[in-house]
């Protein structure tokens, strides 16, 4: 019998915030940026098991409406996650945290390649992951 998790709202609105401080990242969300985000998420998050068009539909509310409100403090909503993934990390599969990878990068090359903030962003978001890679072998 296989286990099925159950993500909560608070996984996704952690997703969301992620996607928008790397969107975010040098202050300013560019057309390319939030497209590519809508259409990564649309065609690849609805694939992962126990994810549906409903769950996605969350992961794009609170990136919406960060963007809308303009609330550009990427910085914040990236330790966000990070707090939120250091309380969760068994709901970091390899398989989520591989489609976090290629979302963020996804976003970061979308407009005019990737900047200096993007970058860090990443680099620290790979740390992360690997941390918990190490934590789990021990």
């Amino acid at each position: 019998m296989s286990t099925i998790k159950k993500y909560s709202f608070d996984f996704y609105q952690a997703i969301g915030k992620l996607f928008y401080a790397i969107a975010s990242a040098d202050k300013n969300v560019e057309e390319e940026e939030y497209h590519k985000f809508k259409d990564i998420v649309k065609k690849e998050w609805v694939l992962l098991d126990n994810f549906g068009p409903k769950d996605v539909y969350q992961i794009k509310i609170v990136f919406d409406w960060l963007n809308k409100n303009k609330k550009l403090n990427p910085e914040k909503w990236f330790k966000d996650f990070l707090i939120y993934k250091n309380n969760n990390e068994k709901l970091f599969t390899n398989n989520i945290k591989t489609l976090i990878l290629k979302t963020v990068n996804a976003i970061a090359y979308s407009f005019s390649s990737i900047n200096k903030s993007e970058l860090i962003m990443i680099a620290k978001l790979n740390l992360e992951f690997k941390k918990q890679i190490q934590k789990n072998e021990k």
